[in-house]
């Protein structure tokens, strides 16, 4: 059984370690500690975990956000990966900063990484993994925030975020979207 992991973020250093990098950040963090590598292809780098019978297809679009559904898209194809299968972990300014919450399907809210794979895909019907980053900015800053960097504190608590992160993404394929939901969500 496949699966499809999408982190969505962009490419390029002045991206790295941004709050809308953090689905970049999660799936390095799970393939670090799965001792798995990334490796570039097209419409982005994929690493290939192994978990307990499953295939676990990491990706980390080389779209930029606003075109993340054309990775995604792809991707589900080449691998005949169901819809259903796909879990996107994504940054979520509506959540407290290092909330996690999975969802089995909704609305992008404004996102335009799930906006553009709402519209590729055609369906709002595919789980993500959100990532709370909190909404600590002024009337209008919304893009400087996003494109900024967790100050120290935050940066702090990431490793621990990052790794209760990677433990849905594996419950999510072992368990299934319900049972992850109810053990791990409204629980940090």
């Amino acid at each position: 059984m496949k699966f499809l992991i999408a982190g969505l973020g962009n490419i390029g250093a002045e991206y790295d370690g941004t709050r809308h990098n953090i689905g970049f950040s999660i799936l390095d963090a799970l393939a670090k500690a799965s001792n798995i590598v990334f490796t570039d292809g097209r419409y982005g780098a994929t690493a290939t975990l192994a978990l307990k019978g499953r295939q676990l297809i990491l990706l980390k679009p080389s779209t930029y956000m606003n075109l993340s559904g054309n990775a995604v898209r792809y991707y589900l194809q080449k691998e005949k990966i169901p819809v259903e299968n796909l879990l996107v972990v994504v940054d979520d300014l509506s959540l407290p900063f290092g909330t996690l919450r999975l969802k089995g399907k909704g609305s992008s809210a404004g996102h335009n990484g799930l906006k553009h794979i709402e519209e590729t895909l055609g369906t709002q019907s595919y789980a993500r993994l959100k990532f709370g980053l909190g909404n600590d900015f002024p009337k209008g800053g919304q893009i400087d925030f996003v494109l900024g960097r967790f100050p120290a504190e935050q940066q702090a608590l990431l490793p621990e975020k990052e790794a209760r992160a990677a433990e849905i993404i594996k419950s999510f394929c072992l368990a299934g979207l319900a049972i992850t939901m109810n053990q791990y969500n409204n629980k940090d």
